[in-house]
């Protein structure tokens, strides 16, 4: 039995990528997650799994070395998918030595501890062992507003933002690793990510559930910015297939042809919205474009994002399935059946759940 340790797994996409992996391989791997259960990891997102005999959960930080090589030295590792990081742009304009202690320093403590567990004396590693390292297209700067230019693998690097820079910079160490000792490793490069799960700071679930409620939808700026929009499990789809058939060393860019403007995805969102509430239900009556409300823009704020995933189609046959169109319905309707989800993070009340469920263990 193959074990997993992904790190970051109670958040988002974390959360989605166990999900996935239980649903392809059920009981033939074992999977570790380790989360600090900061304001975006929420234990709900898995409380279907708490009682498989192949999921376990240990609350640490990425940054505690003794923690993380404790977990290595009490089990054989074979996989690291490494989605811990700090992720909201704003929030690392404010505070950004939070993001270069999480996303530098704790991408060392996680590569340090992977090489002395899996290192044989000769400097060569151990067979079949794997660290996938998850990161963002931000990395890659702005684009033009040309939609024929997209970010390759190739892209110079240019981050613009406190995150985007953390993120390139943990980008690097995991390259020097490679480069240095040969360490066993990939590194993924995905565009934003949708779905179920995800945190309501972020554009979508912020214009969904903003929308329910009848309160204002802020626009940055003048609503223009190109994002390219992946549905988080397709996204989960690429990292296993990246980690089972991607050649060592090698970087992959995870896109969704999905590009479009912010301003676009709340039309959408509104249009969908309208269109999957029954009749009679009262929100319908005030979910409209009369919500919109232009605020000042982001500092820094890149203009478009746009990845080709040429590369991961060629080389292991990995493409984005999942239109839009669909990608929301599917988001939406999920958001519809777990409003109570949705009372909790908005309320905080998720917090709970961690102390009620774990803190007799």
């Amino acid at each position: 039995m193959r074990t997993y340790l992904v790190t970051g797994g109670a958040g988002f996409i974390g959360s989605n990528y166990i999900h996935y992996m239980f649903k392809k391989y059920d009981k033939d791997i074992r999977i570790i997650n380790v989360d600090k259960l900061t304001y975006a990891g929420n234990l709900e997102n898995l409380k279907d799994l708490e009682d498989r005999d192949n999921y376990s959960f240990v609350k640490a930080d990425i940054c505690d070395k003794e923690a993380i090589m404790k977990i290595f030295e009490e089990n054989d590792i074979d996989r690291v998918v490494h989605f811990a990081a700090e992720s909201h742009v704003d929030r690392s304009i404010k505070n950004p030595e939070v993001f270069v202690q999480t996303n530098v320093l704790g991408t060392a403590v996680m590569l340090n501890c992977a090489k002395a567990a899996w290192e044989l004396p000769d400097g060569t590693f151990k067979e079949d062992k794997k660290f996938l390292h998850v990161s963002t297209d931000e990395v890659y700067g702005s684009l033009p507003d040309d939609d024929s230019a997209f970010f390759y693998e190739t892209t110079p690097y240019d981050p613009h933002s406190p995150y985007s820079a953390s993120k390139a910079s943990s980008d690097m160490l995991v390259k020097s690793y490679m480069d240095t000792y040969k360490f066993p490793a990939n590194i993924t490069n995905c565009s934003n990510n949708y779905g179920p799960y995800q945190f309501p700071e972020k554009l979508i679930p912020l214009i969904i559930n903003n929308a329910l409620n009848g309160k204002k939808l802020p626009v940055y700026g003048d609503g223009k910015n190109v994002r390219d929009w992946l549905f988080v499990e397709d996204h989960a789809k690429a990292i296993d297939m990246v980690q089972e058939q991607g050649k060592l060393f090698e970087t992959y860019n995870i896109g969704g042809h999905n590009e479009k403007q912010n301003i676009e995805i709340i039309h959408i969102i509104l249009n969908t919205l309208q269109e999957m509430l029954p009749d009679g239900d009262k929100r319908k009556e005030y979910i409209n474009e009369s919500l919109i409300t232009y605020v000042e823009d982001r500092k820094g704020h890149d203009r478009r994002y746009a990845i080709a995933p040429d590369k991961i189609k060629e080389a292991i046959g990995w493409y984005p399935e999942t239109m839009f169109k669909e990608g929301i319905k599917k988001t939406i309707a999920w958001f519809f059946e777990h409003e109570e989800w949705m009372k909790n993070v908005t309320s905080g009340d998720y917090q709970k759940y961690y102390e009620d469920m774990y803190k007799d263990r």
